[in-house]
């Protein structure tokens, strides 16, 4: 007996769009999310663009993009409730091509850290900006008055 959140295997007389499976499957945050990513072309399902209306069967390869990672699954079980975690994970199963892709892209990221991350002050505070503005002026209006012209007898 299935759960409240699958159905079972081959079951004809469900059917479930592509942008609900996704989102009980915990691919996007919202409904609305999967279903402006797939209307954008970031996701195809056998090999073809998909739009949010179609239908997904057993079986089916979907792939995704989701910023530089992409991502490859099978659909083994179909959902159209959104359920917990360990039973999202269960409606599908990720190729090892893609396994392998996520990884690489990993070893990348770990290898060549993003420059931004090394820096380890941050922001200017308030008081430094002032003083660095104190800086600029000076130097775009030159030197003061009394550092150009000397009136005592020393400076002969």
């Amino acid at each position: 007996m299935p759960s409240r959140h699958e159905l079972p295997p081959g079951d004809p007389s469900h059917r479930v769009r592509l942008d609900k499976w996704m989102w009980a499957a915990r691919f996007y945050k919202t409904r609305a999310l999967s279903s402006d990513e797939i209307d954008l072309g970031r996701v195809r399902v056998n090999g073809l663009r998909a739009k949010p209306g179609r239908e997904v069967h057993v079986g089916d390869l979907v792939e995704w993009r989701s910023g530089p990672v992409e991502r490859t699954v099978k659909v083994r079980v179909l959902s159209d409730i959104r359920g917990p975690a360990k039973v999202a994970c269960t409606l599908y199963e990720e190729t090892p091509e893609s396994v392998a892709r996520r990884a690489a892209l990993a070893d990348r990221q770990r290898l060549a850290p993003e420059p931004a991350l090394s820096l380890q002050q941050g922001r200017p505070t308030k008081r430094d900006r002032r003083s660095m503005q104190g800086l600029r002026d000076q130097a775009a209006s030159g030197p003061s008055w009394n550092d150009r012209w000397s009136a005592s007898m020393d400076d002969r």
